[in-house]
């Protein structure tokens, strides 16, 4: 019997950490990690044996739950004298998620080139706030819209065409006359330049193309840049909405997408909504307390492919609208790939 053989039967004998366990002892540990004790120095200078000690088994504590849970995710501060941040993926994942990430290879795969345009047409709902000599009115624009962008991400490459559609009431407002003003079609038409974003924020095809498969990873990528906390959380859920809409992911980059999102603290599942075309389907959501409005991801019932985006009211003193409310959405119809793009009218 060699010392490898003895290791393992020595291993065998200690039972395994369930699900439960698991996450258990990550909750404690993220919890000391968010409200440490305070540290006392020695008139040294020095922090005392015991402090350091339990820093010490603090750190283990963690690799140990994040080894056997196989998901210990660092992901960078933005100040590069600040040591990372470690983000431990939860096990626990919310199912529409899970589900979509399980079709996602089931779909008929674009392979857009370098020079070609990814075009995306979708149908749109957004509020509107005017302050004009009429005084100060809302109202929920709603339109349709093609939108051509090079895969390669130009900043200053992409077009726009639209179809203005007759407006919404927002709760509680009748509509102005200022609503009808941009009904009919416009474009095509460059769309407008924009800063340059910093690199994790990139949306075009060949940025999110080489993103991980991984999910622990991709849920890294999620909190690049941030720290920990329910503001964290919440700018990562915004960060699946940017990859989601008008924005395209090869299948296994998009699978790992979906289960890092479900993975994100309080997202939940709900059973029924419609995007901005009628199409009725369940949700992946997740509520922003302080605005009063939950963001839904809305997926097909059967097929669990992506549908379009909407914010619904659940406060209504922080939003100003009744609970329930729809005050965005989106309806992703189509997205194909064109070699050139359109002449400008």
């Amino acid at each position: 019997m060699n010392e490898m053989t003895q290791l393992e039967r020595l291993r065998a004998e200690i039972p395994r950490p369930g699900p439960a366990d698991l996450q258990a002892q990550e909750d404690r540990l993220l919890a000391a990690i968010a409200d440490p004790p305070p540290v006392r120095l020695s008139r040294s200078g020095e922090r005392p044996r015991a402090v350091r000690r339990l820093g010490l088994s603090l750190a283990a504590g963690m690799a140990v739950v994040a080894v056997a849970a196989g998901i210990l995710v660092v992901a960078g501060d933005t100040e590069l004298d600040a040591p990372p941040v470690l983000h431990v993926m939860p096990v626990k994942a919310e199912t529409v998620l899970k589900r979509a990430a399980e079709n996602a290879g089931r779909f008929p795969e674009l392979h857009p080139k370098p020079g070609q345009f990814l075009i995306f047409e979708s149908q749109t709902m957004d509020t509107v706030e005017v302050n004009d000599a009429g005084g100060h009115s809302r109202y929920l624009s709603r339109s349709k819209r093609k939108v051509w962008l090079p895969v390669e991400g130009d900043s200053t490459g992409g077009f726009i065409e639209g179809e203005g559609l007759s407006p919404s009431a927002y709760p509680g407002w009748p509509i102005p006359p200022v609503a009808r003003e941009s009904l009919g079609r416009s474009g095509p038409e460059k769309l407008a330049d924009f800063d340059e974003r910093v690199e994790y924020l990139r949306t075009d095809y060949a940025y999110l193309s080489r993103l991980p498969t991984d999910p622990a990873k991709m849920y890294q990528h999620l909190y690049t840049g941030l720290s920990h906390g329910a503001r964290a959380d919440a700018d990562a859920w915004q960060r699946v909405g940017g990859m989601l809409t008008e924005a395209y992911l090869p299948a296994a980059q998009r699978a790992a997408l979906f289960r890092a999102a479900a993975a994100i603290p309080g997202v939940t599942t709900v059973g029924e909504a419609v995007d901005a075309a009628g199409r009725t389907g369940v949700a992946a959501a997740r509520t922003e307390p302080a605005l009063g409005i939950r963001e839904e991801y809305i997926f097909d019932r059967k097929t669990y492919r992506y549908l379009g985006v909407r914010r619904v009211v659940t406060d209504a003193v922080r939003a100003k609208a009744p609970v329930g409310s729809v005050l965005t959405s989106s309806a992703l119809l189509k997205v194909s790939v064109a070699d050139h793009a359109p002449v400008e009218q």
